[in-house]
């Protein structure tokens, strides 16, 4: 649940210093979530600091946590510099439990910190200035109280012997011979941090037994508000979930959707740059055009040839189709069968009324869509057997000898006898029925749904 009563950052503060006070647990808790949701980057450092009056841990942790993440950026920052030595050694103690590892600029960052710490010493009084002789021991001492709180496991090898540039660093933590010092300095910072802890519970009794009643009366008031936003939240939840369902509903029309959209932009995009297959009733894939313009290698064809022959256009009669095909040379044939196989040839020679056998031996026939298995567009050449391409006026266009494939005359009905002239893909044999069905899904049971031929 998220509180909107106060927005400013000040209020916010000053609620969260009067929930400390009167030991208002659920607005103390409900108030340090909403301030810690508001520390960024930008304003950790405030927060860091306006936090030494209260003491929360949840938003000391926080800025701890941002610092963490930023110091190789910020370690220059001049506020890190005035971090206290308590809030030092908290955020030592915060990376330790994470288990993370000390880099060198984090040791940097400590030797500078202690400098500057010791210039400001020569801006007191004359009596105080007698300290400043000692600030090299003043230095070390101050390493070393941060120093006992490190863990060997903690400093990667390479950094620990960059650490020995510092005349500081104690060496007893190389020969393990000064382990007691470390020791009486962890236990000294132990029994300041009970006397302190003794300290605060005594106040803190004393307050609470002054502030019950004000505690009830805020508690009481806090949770009417509470429940009134509670409802609020209610109300805006229910809003939110009615928008969902609203959005999940577009989502759903929009993959409807998209299948056709993207079709229709593959045709806009086919259209533009190919031309030629601009009215096809067959060919509505960039992938099948590509594919064409690589086995028939020969861009000044490809690029002037145009769809000479449709039999939805032209008539499904072989007649029809020799008048518009014979003698036009390279030809390319291209067929769609009703279960949406589609296959074709091409001939350099083309075709030519009763001329029956003809060889060329750069025709090839090939398959654009099979959708039995995982078959892919494929190209299969012409083997040099009887002849490449039969020209008859009683049928459509032929390829191969018996043949591989050919229309009859009704240009609506088929056969195939892949293998015969033209090279079976690796693994299928002659004669078999699965050569007999590779191109259109059967040796000879398929119907034709379309039918065109391209030449120039």
């Amino acid at each position: 649940m998220e509180i909107f009563l106060f927005e400013n950052q000040e209020n916010l503060l000053q609620l969260l210093e009067i929930s400390i006070y009167f030991k208002l647990d659920l607005l103390k808790e409900i108030i340090q979530k909403k301030i810690s949701n508001s520390i960024n980057y930008s304003n950790f450092f405030q927060f860091l600091f306006q936090n030494r009056n209260l003491n929360s841990n949840e938003i000391e942790i926080k800025c701890f946590e941002l610092i963490n993440q930023n110091f190789s950026q910020i370690q220059n920052n001049e506020n890190l510099f005035n971090l206290t030595k308590e809030e030092i050694i908290k955020f030592i103690q915060f990376k330790q439990e994470k288990k993370e590892i000390f880099q060198f600029d984090f040791f940097q960052f400590l030797n500078n910190w202690i400098e500057k710490r010791n210039q400001r010493l020569k801006g007191k009084k004359e009596k105080e200035k007698e300290k400043e002789k000692e600030k090299g021991i003043e230095k070390k001492r101050l390493f070393h109280s941060f120093f006992s709180l490190f863990d060997k496991d903690s400093i990667s090898k390479q950094d620990f012997d960059k650490l020995k540039q510092f005349d500081f660093f104690p060496k007893s933590f190389l020969v393990d011979i000064q382990n007691k010092v470390i020791q009486d300095n962890q236990k000294e910072i132990e029994k300041k941090e009970k006397e302190i802890e003794e300290k605060w519970k005594k106040e803190v009794e004393d307050k609470e037994k002054e502030n019950q009643q004000m505690k009830i009366e805020i508690e009481e008031k806090w949770k009417k508000e509470v429940e009134n936003k509670e409802k609020e939240i209610e109300d805006k939840n229910k809003e939110i979930e009615d928008k969902n369902k609203e959005v999940e509903k577009m989502k759903e029309e929009n993959e409807k959707m998209k299948p056709i959209f993207d079709q229709y932009q593959m045709e806009i995009e086919l259209r533009k740059n190919f031309p030629q297959f601009s009215d096809s009733e067959i060919i509505k894939d960039i992938e099948y055009v590509n594919k064409l313009q690589e086995w028939i290698n020969d861009n000044d064809f490809f690029s002037k040839m145009k769809k000479g022959f449709s039999a939805k256009r032209d008539g499904f009669d072989s007649q029809n189709w020799h008048k518009a095909v014979d003698g036009k040379g390279k030809t390319l044939v291209i067929i769609k069968t009703k279960d949406n196989f589609i296959f074709g040839g091409f001939t350099q020679v083309g075709f030519n009324g009763n001329t029956r056998n003809i060889n060329d031996s750069n025709a090839f026939i090939f398959s654009l869509r099979n959708d039995k298995g995982d078959r892919i567009p494929a190209k299969f050449t012409y083997n040099g057997k009887v002849r490449a391409i039969y020209s008859y006026l009683s049928y459509g266009p032929v390829f191969g000898n018996g043949a591989d494939f050919g229309i009859n005359s009704d240009l609506q009905t088929g056969w195939s006898n892949f293998g015969c002239s033209y090279n079976l893909p690796n693994g299928i044999k002659e004669g078999t029925n699965e050569a007999k069905s590779y191109l259109a899904g059967s040796p000879n049971k398929w119907v034709v749904d379309e039918l065109e031929s391209y030449f120039i």
